[in-house]
Order: structure tokens, then C-alpha cells, then sequence
């Protein structure tokens, strides 16, 4: 269900965790999903893993080095914290597969805030779907590194739960900088994300219910009122 649009340029590298469409000219990825649980947010294992090279991925990619003295964090973008349920999704969620340039401050606030929300819904509802990546369209901050990484304009993060009767979607949309972005400033409906990304998100929703489902969001569904 987590599972966006395919397209033919998509360099698909699939994980215990996550699925990754990884870019080799932005050397970032385009988009990454995952199905997050209940079970799993209790997961035990702890935070460890190092950053670093995707073994399962033979194309070009990010380097440590790209990252070194840029400025900007290593952010994840299926979160270490999602991935406790089991060691080998833990240490997976640190290849640069998963990772892109965020600026520091998003990091430990906007986007943290948004990560540990996911967490909530999980627990609420049982399981989320999650497809979330950057935007690079003006290339604002331009890139890192000698091979030129590039640094995202901003992130997305599309949600889909089921409440036992009907599913139900949202979506958020945040500029990759320093200023505080609250969820409820930040959310917008899957359908207007989809006209913004130009790609069709959770496609595997059953077709008679996709526009009313990804074209609505319920705040009350999703706390947002």
C-alpha cells in the first residue's frame, strides 16, 4: 500500500525495511516508503548503525565524504527510530540510499516532530503507510561534496492509515531550512502533493475510493484540528 507510481527511470533497491527509489544524478533518493506498525514502534533495538555506501546498490551514490564539513546533516528519510523492530532494518536505514542533505535545525525540530507524529498514528491506528522524499526542482542550496549531492529544496511525507471502516490520507510539505514548521501549517492533501511531485502516490489504493481518499483530510482523523 506504501508503494508509490514506478517509473522506468526508477533505480529500485529494496530493503528489510524501507524501498528506495535511488537518483544517481542527485545521488539522493527520489522517494522512500515503508509500512510502519504498532508492534514495530515498540521495537527494542537501540539506535547504532554507521552512515555509509549501499552494499545492495551497484550504481553510483553518496560518499561520507560528499557529506564532510557541507554544513548539513545526514538526514534520514525512513527514520532509525521507525526501523527499532530489528537490527538489520536498524543498521539498513543508515546507507545513503536513505539519506539526504537536511539543515540541522529541521532535522531535530520540524522533521523530528513530523517523524515521531508517524510514530503516534501507528500506534493509534494499528499500521501507516509511508512514502516520503525531497524536492529538488530550483535547486535553492545547490550541492555538497565532489560529486555534487544534491541538497534538497524541501521534503514530503505522504500518510495513509485504515480506522477499520475506510482509509484515510494525509500529506506534508516542508522547506528544507530553519524556520519552525508546525504539522498543521505544513499538511496539505495527497491529491495536491501529487500535482506538485507530478507522481501518483499510494497507487495501490483501490481505485473507486483513490480520488475521495487522496483528495480529503479528515483533521479530526488526524489530530490536526
Amino acid at each position: 500500500m506504501e508503494l508509490p507510481e514506478v517509473l522506468q527511470s526508477d533505480d529500485i533497491v529494496v530493503h528489510r525495511g524501507f524501498i528506495s527509489s535511488y537518483n544517481t544524478e542527485t545521488l539522493i533518493p527520489d522517494w522512500v516508503a515503508y509500512e510502519l506498525t504498532e508492534e514495530e514502534v515498540n521495537g527494542t533495538f537501540g539506535r547504532s548503525g554507521s552512515f555509509g555506501m549501499d552494499p545492495d546498490f551497484t550504481e553510483r551514490q553518496a560518499m561520507r565524504e560528499d557529506y564532510s564539513n557541507s554544513g548539513w546533516d545526514k538526514g534520514h528519510l525512513a527514520p532509525a527510530a521507525d526501523m527499532k523492530w530489528s537490527s538489520s532494518s536498524m543498521y539498513e536505514s543508515f546507507y545513503f540510499t536513505n539519506i539526504c542533505p537536511q539543515n540541522h535545525t529541521m532535522n531535530e525540530r520540524s522533521w523530528q516532530n513530523l517523524e515521531k507524529y508517524v510514530r503516534r498514528m501507528a500506534v493509534r491506528y494499528g499500521r501507516v503507510w509511508v512514502v516520503t522524499g525531497p524536492v529538488v526542482d530550483l535547486g535553492l542550496h545547490g550541492t555538497i561534496g565532489k560529486q555534487g549531492v544534491a541538497v534538497p529544496d524541501s521534503f514530503f511525507k505522504a500518510l495513509l492509515i485504515h480506522d477499520g471502516e475506510r482509509y484515510h490520507s494525509v500529506a506534508f510539505l516542508m522547506e528544507n531550512n530553519s524556520t519552525y514548521q508546525s504539522l498543521r501549517s505544513s499538511a496539505l492533501s495527497v491529491n495536491e502533493l501529487e500535482l506538485f511531485l507530478d507522481r501518483d502516490l499510494f497507487r495501490n489504493l483501490p481505485k473507486r475510493v483513490q480520488e475521495d481518499v487522496e483528495g480529503e483530510v479528515d483533521k479530526g482523523i488526524w489530530s490536526l484540528e
